[in-house]
Order: C-alpha cells, then structure tokens, then sequence
C-alpha cells in the first residue's frame, strides 16, 4: 500500500495509490487532518485497512509534497565514499556526518515543476532516499533504529548552488529556495530491512543516467544517522530524514552541468518507486 498526498476538484486529499486512481481516506480521517498527522498518530496501519475495500474516488489528480507540513527535515550531506571524493579536497572519510535543515515549503510533489529563480540558474539535482519516522526515540541504539521508521519515500534535494557557498559554515540559503526539490510521489511502508539494506538509487537528467549506487555504500548507514541524531534531539513521529545522494551531481561534472527549463529529471529505487520532476524558470 502506497500513500498520497494530492489535490483534485480544487481540494488537497491524502489517500491510497491504486492504478485506478486515489482513494480519499482523509475524509474518513477527520481526527488527521492531513497525511503528516496520520504518520504521528501511528495512522498508516489504519488507513491500509480502510483502503482494501474501497475503489479509486479520484482518477483525475495531481501529486503534492507527501508531507506538506512536515515540520522537521533534516538532511545528511557528503554521504557516500565517491561524493566525498567529489570535492577533491583530499578529506579523510568525515569522523561526524554532515547535517542541515531543510523546509517543507522548498519541495514540491511527484511531476510538478522544479523551480529556476532568476536571482540564480545553478539549480542541480541530488536524489536521495528518505525515511520517515513513526515512532519517538532518543539516544537510539543502531540495531534499534530501523524500529523507529515507518516509512519511505524519494526525495531530489534541489540546490541552488551558489547559494551554499554565501556563508562560512552553512548551506541553509542555497537548499531552501521555494519548490527548488521534489519529495514523494508517496509513503511506502517500512516493513523489511531489505528495503534499505538492497537499495539501489538511480538518478536520470533527461533519460541519462547521472547518479547510480546502493545505500549500503553509505559512509554513515541509515542506522547510524538515526542513532546519531537521536542523541542531540528526541526524534518524534513524522520526522523526515534525508540520507545522502551519490556522486554526479550537476556541479561536480566539469563544466557544471546545471538544470536549466525543459529539462526532467527521475529518481528512482525499486520497491519505493520514481520521482519525476521538469525544471521551469519562476514566473
């Protein structure tokens, strides 16, 4: 069972995926008002089961960020041995891992533009897993951590790439630009660690592939991304953590290779899905 967030007849639903269409379940689900809710209640069990025996309430749709109001992102940067490589700096694999926030209001939802602002054209893509979490901890053991997911989802953490280098220790400015990324198109379960452990993210820029590796390559797994940042924060249902993206990011390719209007780009990892987004210029 897959989970959505989605508009139709000019109204945001969230709802079950079928190849029909959408299923609206947060008309039934009053008491969470929105898909986020329903994660921090402990929800999707609930919504799985009124779903199996419904038919799709909506054929015409359009996909939302899956968590609209997702109040916490945090996202892990630098996070695989060839990505750190990337930068030529000749650093050591990092003793800490690499952390920065990221807004619900800087994503966008699965085949719905990213957005070039015309202070900047150096937009790039970064596909990523990222998990979401279900259940509250902190100071979280590693062989406890996968416990404490409830979800997955696909993530193109878009960056304005300028914009990261405008200050001395932050990226903040330059990976929070209005709906420069995409998140979604839905929550799939977390029920099986292969889902993690076997992962393989591919990320194509126009039908070429310009990202390919396997989260088990990561130099900090997902288990101890959610032990180390349960120790400075209690980590609380619907949560988002983005792991890392592999090397071949636009900037590292020489001349940069940025995304630029009419472009599309797919992120995809079998089991959760493809997240496919055009790139235009803002309005």
């Amino acid at each position: 069972m897959k989970f959505a967030t989605y508009t139709a007849d000019g109204q945001t639903y969230y709802g079950a995926v079928t190849d029909a269409g959408m299923i609206a379940l947060s008309p039934e689900f009053s008491q969470w008002p929105t898909l986020y809710d329903a994660v921090a209640a402990g929800g999707l069990g609930a919504l799985a089961e009124s779903a199996k025996e419904k038919s799709a309430t909506h054929a015409e749709f359009s996909f939302e960020m899956v968590l609209p109001n997702a109040p916490r992102i945090l996202c892990v940067g630098v996070n695989f041995p060839d990505r750190n490589a990337e930068y030529k700096d000749g650093s050591a694999q990092p003793k800490y891992m690499s952390l920065f926030p990221r807004f619900a209001s800087g994503f966008t939802g699965h085949d719905r533009p990213l957005i070039r602002p015309p202070e900047n054209h150096t937009l790039d893509y970064e596909g990523e897993v990222a998990i979401v979490i279900g259940k509250e901890g902190r100071r979280i053991k590693p062989e406890d951590a996968y416990d404490h997911i409830a979800a997955l989802t696909l993530c193109n953490e878009g960056t304005i790439r300028d914009w990261v280098r405008h200050a001395k220790f932050n990226v903040t400015q330059g990976k929070n630009w209005d709906r420069s990324g995409a998140m979604g198109p839905w929550l799939v379960p977390f029920n099986d660690p292969s889902q993690l452990d076997d992962a393989r993210i591919v990320t194509r820029v126009n039908g070429e592939v310009r990202q390919d590796d396997y989260l088990k390559r990561m130099m900090f797994p997902i288990r101890e991304e959610i032990a180390y940042i349960s120790t400075f924060m209690t980590l609380k249902p619907g949560d988002v953590i983005v792991t890392g993206t592999p090397k071949g990011a636009g900037a590292r390719f020489d001349p940069p290779r940025y995304l630029k209007p009419g472009d599309v780009v797919e992120v995809e990892v079998e089991g959760i899905g493809i997240l496919r987004n055009g790139v235009e210029d803002e309005a």
